[in-house]
């Protein structure tokens, strides 16, 4: 992969795996907005994401480090990535960490966005990375992923889903969940009690008057017809 306009963002990896209507919007519409978790995120990770290094001889710490795949076609941004060195200066392990501001979650998001930066650190330093940590918030605590198969071949099927929604610039149509669709920033834009539930009533309603319609033509044809034969 050549064209840096054809690399995903790890980040709509984690967009796409909690919502494919709020990956199309960001990352096809290009439509965004804050609200408090997402400012709170952003304040978080400019905080972390300082590119910056602490090391020892044969340990280093990078901050804000810049990835990228070119197997699978992602470029992002660790904010955390510790690296465990040989004597001949090469990377042997490295544990990407990420920050984040609430607690851990039951759905894949994050694992997602963890593993797709574990598969460019293995692609950038020839390693194996089998191990990653996130750092929560509210837990103050770190908790550790296994980058396990499953998690790689949901990874890899999300960059696939995102290429394919990217080249037909697709929007999905919108489906209420309260537990997604409250928290979420882009709520207000996308509307998915009016554009979803509503959009479907809608689409009834014009379906039921084209069909009135259609009958009311074909009685005034009929009627017309016999107009003529009885004159």
């Amino acid at each position: 992969m050549e064209d840096d306009d054809d690399f995903l963002m790890i980040s709509a990896l984690q967009h796409l795996a909690f919502c494919e209507r709020q990956f199309a919007l960001i990352h096809i519409e290009q439509v965004w907005a804050e609200n408090r978790w997402t400012a709170e995120g952003k304040v978080l990770h400019e905080r972390v994401d300082v590119v910056r290094h602490e090391s020892r001889r044969s340990f280093r710490q990078e901050f804000g480090l810049s990835v990228r795949s070119l197997h699978y076609g992602l470029v992002g941004r660790c904010d955390l990535v510790e690296l465990s060195i040989d004597k001949e200066g090469r990377v042997v392990e490295a544990i990407p960490v990420e920050f984040k501001r609430g607690r851990k979650k039951e759905d894949d998001e994050d694992r997602v966005q963890l593993t797709a930066q574990a598969l460019c650190l293995e692609e950038m330093f020839n390693t194996v990375v089998p191990y990653g940590e996130f750092f929560y918030l509210q837990e103050h605590r770190r908790s550790g992923l296994e980058i396990a198969a499953a998690l790689r071949s949901r990874t890899a099927g999300l960059v696939e889903r995102a290429r394919l929604l990217r080249a037909e610039g697709r929007t999905p149509a919108a489906v209420y969940s309260k537990r997604q669709c409250d928290n979420c920033s882009l709520l207000e834009l996308c509307m998915p009690k009016k554009v979803g539930a509503g959009a479907k009533a809608v689409g009834r309603y014009m379906a039921s008057q084209i069909a009135a319609s259609r009958v009311t033509r074909e009685r005034q044809r009929d009627e017309g017809a016999e107009g003529e034969v009885s004159s």
